[in-house]
């Protein structure tokens, strides 16, 4: 008998699992009773316990059929690098992902080139690469500005970029929370006009360079207002890495109280090393979409020892040793990673990429 067949039983047996053991059993012969009640069952057969579980939670170890992979490789991951990358290695990047498979791929950030030398060359990466049906080109708006540029430049989708954290939010934008909203309410009432899809970022999510921890119910608060102004999806940022699956769970349960989860995204840094962990434990919580980096490009300029996002690569090797359908080709989004790696002479995050010997 499996764990299922002994849960009909119970309910057969006038609700065992309520507690009333054998005594629930009315005349029932004392010998049955004595080889039926649940006390003697787990007494006789301890690992029955653990099945039935299982059988009653009928949530244990259910993973999404498809995972929707987003690829942030050519913005978060090159948007820190100290020496500008040619506009023509970021096309040709964008280019051969686009050939992987990925249905979302984030392409830059129309922010000022003061602030961010390295995505000056918004406009012209934009314009030049060779967008395929199948898949979306987000870029990063902060405010008015940058999305007027990216309409004229051709976006189709944007994002918009929130923090959880005061100080963060001051330090990284410049402003408030409440003042972020402000100007993200702006942002994207223009984008609904326009038809244009907005997705929304929360970053540290789980935890602060500057505050520490963070507290669930604050995070939800954003998270619960970016999701009311308009945004279809919210990615949650491990911005420093310093999540766990502890901490993972605490807030995905927070949250999906306010934000129903296919609203939902995880963005996860390695810089623990927690980042495929926290994955899995969003993904037995029903999440379904993933932030990811291709070679683990970028970081946090912010937290010292911050080693970037996860890899794509290992993001989809865990995927599909799980049976999780992604419609990405981990060989192709390998090629990929030993391009810009190559191109920025530097050794892959992924270690995927690693133990097939890539550079």
């Amino acid at each position: 008998m499996d764990g299922e067949e002994l849960g009909a039983e119970w309910g057969t047996y006038g609700g065992w699992g309520t507690g009333r053991g054998a005594a629930g059993m009315g005349n029932v012969p004392a010998a049955v009773k004595h080889c039926l009640s649940y006390e003697q069952l787990i007494q006789d057969y301890p690992w029955l316990s653990h099945k039935l579980q299982e059988a009653q939670s009928g949530a244990v170890h259910k993973y999404p059929e498809f995972v929707k992979v987003v690829e942030v490789g050519p913005r978060d991951g090159l948007q820190n690098e100290k020496e500008i990358v040619p506009t023509g290695v970021k096309i040709q990047l964008i280019d051969m992902l686009s050939e992987t498979g990925l249905p979302v791929i984030e392409v830059t950030s129309f922010v000022s080139s003061k602030w961010v030398p390295q995505m000056a060359d918004s406009d012209a990466v934009l314009r030049g690469i060779t967008r395929s049906p199948q898949v979306k080109y987000p870029v990063l708006t902060p405010n008015v500005r940058g999305l007027e540029a990216a309409v004229a430049a051709g976006a189709t989708e944007v994002a918009v970029f929130a923090s959880a954290s005061e100080t963060f939010s001051q330090k990284n934008i410049n402003c408030s929370i409440a003042e972020s909203m402000e100007r993200f309410e702006q942002v994207i009432g223009l984008a609904r006009e326009a038809h244009i899809n907005i997705r929304g970022y929360v970053s540290c999510a789980l935890g602060c360079p500057y505050e520490g921890n963070m507290v669930p119910a604050k995070v939800t608060e954003v998270v619960k207002k970016l999701y009311g102004l308009g945004c279809y999806e919210v990615s949650l940022g491990d911005t420093i890495g310093v999540g766990t699956p502890g901490s993972m769970a605490t807030l995905l349960e927070s949250v999906l109280k306010e934000v129903p989860r296919q609203a939902l995204g995880v963005h996860c840094h390695d810089t623990y090393g927690q980042a495929l962990a926290n994955i899995l434990l969003a993904l037995q919580m029903g999440i379904s979409v993933v932030d990811s980096s291709v070679a683990g490009l970028g970081g946090c300029p912010y937290a010292r020892g911050a080693t970037g996002n996860v890899a794509t690569e290992d993001v989809l090797y865990m995927l599909h040793g799980l049976g999780i359908k992604t419609g990405v080709d981990l060989s192709k989004v390998m090629d990929a990673g030993d391009f810009i790696c190559k191109a920025l002479n530097r050794k892959t995050g992924s270690k995927v990429a690693q133990a097939c010997h890539r550079p």
